[in-house]
This record gives C-alpha cells, structure tokens and sequence, in this order.
C-alpha cells in the first residue's frame, strides 16, 4: 500500500476492501504514512477493528488516538466535532483521520444520516489541512450503500490504488435518497400543537418516555432535546410547531415539525466557537440524542429525535 503519500490539499478518500487482510494493509498504510511524517492520527472504527488495527501496528499504536465509532457514531452529526477537535489541538498541522461511520449491521435511519454525515465533511474540512480515509467493507454492505461512497467521497481507493471518484457530487452536495422526507409518524402517535408555552411540551415528553421505560438518568437529556428544538421554532420559525411522541423497535421518537428553514447546512454538526449564540441548541440535540434525523427547505423542518429503550 505506497498510494498514501503527502498531498497538498485535503483528501476524502473512501477505501474499499474486502475482508481483514485488504482492511490492515489499506488503514494501517495510511496510519502508518501519516505518522512517518509525524502527523496527528486519529482512528474511529467499530470497537473490534480498534484491537485489530493496535496489534497490526504494534509500537506505532501508541502514537495513534483511538475512539470507538460505534459509540462516537452513533449519532453520525457528532462525528464531526471528532475532527474539529483534531484539528483544534494541533493548530497550522496536517492531521490525518480514519474515520468508519458505515459498517454491516447498521440500521437504516442510521446509513441514511451517515451518508449525509459523509457529504457534509467534504463542506466542513474543504479548506483544513486533514486527509481523511473512510473504510467500506463491499462484502457486507448493501449496493446502494457502496454507490452512496462514490457520491460523497472524492476519490476512491482500493489495495491497488487510488482514482478520482466519477460519481462524486461536490462538496455538501447530499445524495438524493437521504434527501427524501421522512415517513410520516404513525397513526398512534400522541400529537400536541405548541405555541408559546413550552411546558406542555416537556411535560408530554417526560410523561411518554417514562411509559416507554427510557431509563431515568437519560429522560431529563430527550425533554432538554426537544425543548431545544422547540424554543428554535417559538423563536425563528413563526412562533408555533407540532410535536409528536412514539415508541419504534426499542426507541422512543420525538418529531417536530414548524415552518422555519435551517440555512446552515452545518448547523449542530460543528462545536459552537465561544461567544457563539446560533447552533448552541441543535448542537446539545446531536450531543444527548441517540440518532437526529433533520429534513429542512423552503417549505418547513421536520427534526426526528431518537432515544434507545435498551441503554
């Protein structure tokens, strides 16, 4: 693997393999090039990958930040800081990042926002000093997802080399299936239309997640999340919004719906800078939910929260 030499600019690569051995040679390549010349590393895989890749690397590990993206990927909007954070403690350096949002098992919801998370890190790392290396295992992810790689990664690399992606969008540019409204909430979802009064609307939530069995440490995080949202509708979105509250294959969901348009594609994805007032409350959403699927245009925004019932 000699294709991962220094570049000028910042690369978004996703590397393609099949099975173990293709996955050490490609990830651990590139960590390796990145340390020879002495660049910050960080690697997000799902938790097995992180003991693989230590063992693979041997001494060099201990020069390598690792983070268990099962755990930081959940919600693929938090993600994003990860690399924010990078960058923020080695001011002016290149630093290279292995990051692994997408891997077999994953839901849909989850694919979705991580394929929207893919297209957005073009946006937000168009002009940083990073290169940045997305491993896709062909062998276990669906076609549709493989195609979403050649839409959102600029350049394509396989154990063979590297190649320019023909399918690529442009930085932001969303593939079209993750731009699809979101289902409609089901007919036993319980609805309240709110308006200025915000304490109906934390009171049904805390009422619902309790009756669902969300665990009591984490009820006080989905009534902050949905108050946040719902304070951004009272605020700048004509004063008035929908919620409505359910229970999905072990979540509880929380949609609201209003008649504002988030301008800022990277809204909540990047941590607020000190004295920032605009993103604080979507940013707490991504920070305390466990998946927040956002659908925003000229019409209106839906927010769609979820909240594991097992943890």
């Amino acid at each position: 693997m000699g294709h991962w030499g220094h570049r000028a600019h910042p690369c978004h690569a996703a590397y393609i393999y099949r099975g173990d051995p293709e996955y050490l040679a490609g990830v651990g390549g590139f960590v390796r090039a990145a340390l020879s010349r002495d660049e910050a590393v960080l690697v997000a895989v799902p938790g097995r990958r992180i003991g693989l890749l230590r063992d693979y690397l041997d001494g060099a590990a201990r020069r390598v930040m690792f983070t268990d993206m099962a755990r930081l990927g959940r919600n693929p909007a938090r993600i994003m800081s990860a690399v924010q954070n990078l960058l923020g403690r080695h001011p002016g350096q290149r630093v290279s990042y292995v990051g692994e949002p997408i891997w077999p098992g994953r839901g849909q919801p989850e694919l979705q926002e991580a394929i929207r998370h893919e297209a957005m890190i073009n946006l937000a790392c168009a002009n940083l000093p990073a290169d940045i290396l997305c491993p896709y295992d062909e062998t276990g992810l669906p076609a549709d997802v493989m195609a979403g790689a050649a839409r959102t990664h600029p350049v394509l690399a396989r154990p063979d080399g590297s190649r320019a992606s023909g399918g690529y969008l442009g930085a932001g540019q969303i593939p079209a299936d993750c731009q699809r409204p979101l289902p409609a909430p089901p007919p036993s979802a319980v609805r309240l239309d709110y308006a200025c009064d915000l304490r109906p609307v934390r009171a049904l939530v805390a009422s619902r997640a309790a009756a669902a069995g969300l665990a009591e440490r984490r009820r006080p995080d989905l009534v902050l999340a949905v108050s946040e949202v719902a304070a951004n509708t009272l605020a700048h979105a004509g004063g008035h919004g929908t919620l409505h509250v359910w229970q999905e294959a072990g979540e509880i969901v929380c949609q609201l719906d209003d008649g504002g348009w988030i301008s800022d594609p990277l809204a909540g994805r990047l941590r607020p800078g000190p004295g920032e007032t605009g993103g604080q409350g979507l940013w707490v959403v991504n920070q305390v939910c466990d998946l927040v699927e956002v659908r925003t245009g000229r019409s209106g925004t839906t927010i769609r929260l979820r909240m594991s019932l097992t943890c």
